[in-house]
């Protein structure tokens, strides 16, 4: 009855001890980190599978609930529950999957960056604290292990040069600003119903203060999550802090935590009206093509992924406005399938910086041939996110399709703009691929640069990860209809039918065989003789030189595109950071009141008169 408990204690613990351990013990920190991910792993799966789990919620603090805490009338099973339903023990098991893998990769990734500091004490940190939040019925329990994770996302990027330490304290203000913001909602829930347990609390959002509330918590889900508008801490982030940072948190556990909130505010916490879905079905179509068009002229290979977190965030967040069941299992399988390729694709990028020590597409190239299996495993991965079957990207995206097209047949105003979400859903996974086009070309494919040609794959301990989450993505898209959406979405969102007829055993099936005629078909053909002969370049010259594929060139035609060019060129005034912009105001503020102390006693005396009237003003 215990295994909830100690998810969250053991990393915790063990975290906290290893600050004891000296830095040039750094191994040995890693391997008990790892022990403590598996055991972690080993109670997730325990409680995933609802044993020794008698009844809902589960109370994990029953025994500490002492004669002492009850005899000074506090009791800590009341006001710090811990409640276990179907959503989180899903939300639970990945956590533990990916923090065991990433900690495994990160044995011999963490190694070349000597600048680190407490990296494994900080990862454990997050890890129980991650546990917590899931697993928090309780609003201010919840928002405790909230607000620690900002502070270990903070402590897990390197900060190592003012680019670095700026990305840093960025993501440190958005994200505790978010959380300050999160205050004032659990606030007015607490004063509306009486309760701060979240499995007590369903509000209409029928008035002005309720409407408030919701979007004081939709603020905290999307600035975790990474949602517009205040995703812009992600890019920056993924860009400055080591891969395996990147992966555990913008990538995995960050998407894991604001999902699932988001996924409690709009399921279980608040009855949303019509144009309330209106507004979510709009920050999530905006979220994918805003970010999907600033990844297509990224030459940064992380930044670029970062803006990808940012941009299938909001398939999830569509998924969520569509309210249907069929909306919320795709929103949840999406969540679930891009933690799965976006952390591969972060791992990856981090074994081809850790090798080549470049960030630039165009400085890199040609690695397939000298680092195949992280090739591969990317390559499955840039498939999976552009929704290509039969991998796990492309069973949620349709599952999406289809909730749109079936959110069509409502009467509302949002179900009569069931085109324009399908629409440019669609359009946000066609410039998706796009994208990735230009990620593999550019690193793995085309010619290999002199200074690559000793290059070797990495270490088993990276690779290892990235085919592991490669067999996920494949796994979870063959299985999907058959097997993963009914046993792990139908018990939180409820059985649904889908639209048309969609069968991802077959179509995994003749896609295969496709491919095997294709590959006999091509053998066939070269069996016959061809003539071959030297470039011809006009008058007749040989080549000397041999060309090359430049994946960035052609990008930049994007980017030169007039009524684009304009908004690349806002985007990169920051005009579209939340965070610059309200930089730019306070600055403006302080500036303007700074002129006003100008040392002139009548204008002091102006001043003064001034804020007696405004006090009085507002007594009155």
């Amino acid at each position: 009855m215990n295994e909830l408990l100690y998810i969250i204690i053991i990393p915790v613990i063990i975290g906290s001890a290893l600050f004891l351990i000296p830095g040039k013990f750094n191994i040995l920190k890693g391997i008990l980190a790892i022990f403590t991910s598996i055991l972690c792993l080993v109670y997730s799966v325990l409680i995933f599978t609802g044993k020794q789990f008698a009844f809902t919620p589960y109370t994990a603090l029953d025994r500490l609930n002492s004669e002492f805490l009850r005899s000074i009338n506090f009791d800590l099973i009341k006001y710090s529950a811990f409640n276990i339903d179907s959503l989180n023990q899903l939300i639970l098991l990945f956590v533990a999957i990916f923090a065991f893998l990433i900690l495994l990769y990160s044995i011999v990734y963490i190694s070349k960056e000597k600048k680190i500091n407490n990296y494994y004490e900080y990862f454990l940190l997050t890890l129980g604290c991650s546990f917590g939040a899931v697993a928090s019925d309780n609003l201010l329990l919840f928002l405790i292990f909230w607000g620690i994770l900002g502070l270990t996302l903070y402590k897990l990027i390197k900060a190592h040069n003012d680019e670095s330490s700026a990305a840093a304290k960025k993501t440190l203000i958005i994200v505790g600003a978010s959380d300050g913001i999160m205050i004032l909602g659990i606030a007015i829930l607490w004063k509306i119903t009486g309760t701060l347990n979240m499995s007590d609390i369903n509000v209409d959002t029928n008035n002005a203060l309720t409407i408030l509330a919701f979007f004081t918590l939709l603020i905290g889900a999307f600035t975790k999550a990474g949602a517009f508008p205040f995703h812009s801490w992600i890019p920056d982030y993924t860009k400055n802090a080591p891969a395996s940072s990147s992966a555990f948190l913008p990538a995995s556990l960050d998407k894991l935590l604001g999902i699932y909130f988001l996924a409690r505010i709009c399921n279980n916490l608040f009855v949303l009206n019509d144009w309330l879905r209106v507004v979510i079905l709009s920050l999530g179509v905006i979220t994918i093509i805003t970010a999907v068009l600033m990844a297509l002229v990224q030459h940064d290979y992380k930044k670029l992924l970062g803006f990808h977190a940012v941009s299938q965030v909001g398939y999830m967040v569509v998924g969520f406005g569509l309210g249907t069941m069929l909306g919320i299992a795709a929103g949840l399988f999406h969540m679930v399938n891009h933690a799965l390729y976006k952390s591969g694709l972060l791992l990856s990028a981090g074994c081809v910086e850790h090798r080549t020590g470049k960030n630039n597409i165009e400085e890199v190239g040609g690695l397939s041939k000298v680092m195949p299996i992280t090739f591969i495993a990317a390559l499955v991965f840039a498939l999976s996110i552009s929704g290509i079957p039969p991998l796990n990207g492309f069973a949620s995206k349709w599952m999406i399709y289809q909730g749109i097209i079936d959110f069509g047949a409502g009467s509302g105003i949002a179900n009569n703009l069931w085109i324009v979400w399908l629409a440019l859903a669609v359009l946000g996974s066609a410039l998706t691929l796009a994208s990735f086009i230009k990620f593999i070309g550019g690193i793995f494919l085309g010619r290999k640069k002199e200074e690559f040609k000793a290059i070797k794959e990495v270490s088993v301990l990276m690779w290892l990860p990235l085919v592991i989450l490669a067999l996920f993505c494949v796994g979870f898209g063959v299985f999907a209809s058959g097997y993963i959406v009914p046993k792990l979405f139908y018990p939180i969102a409820g059985n649904f039918s889908f639209v048309g007829i969609w069968q991802s055993e077959m179509v995994s099936l003749l896609i295969l065989v496709s491919i095997i005629l294709g590959l006999i078909i091509y053998f066939i053909g070269n069996i016959k003789n061809y003539r071959t002969a030297d470039s011809f370049v006009g008058g007749g010259e040989k080549m000397i030189e041999k060309g090359n594929y430049n994946a960035v060139e052609f990008y930049k035609t994007i980017s030169d595109f007039k009524l684009l060019n304009d908004i690349y060129k806002k985007a990169e005034e920051k005009w579209f950071d939340i965070y610059d912009l309200t930089k730019r105001f306070v600055l403006w503020c302080s500036h303007s009141f700074s002129n006003a102390h100008n040392g002139i006693l009548s204008n002091y005396t102006i001043w003064i008169f001034a804020g007696l009237i405004i006090m009085l003003l507002i007594m009155i």
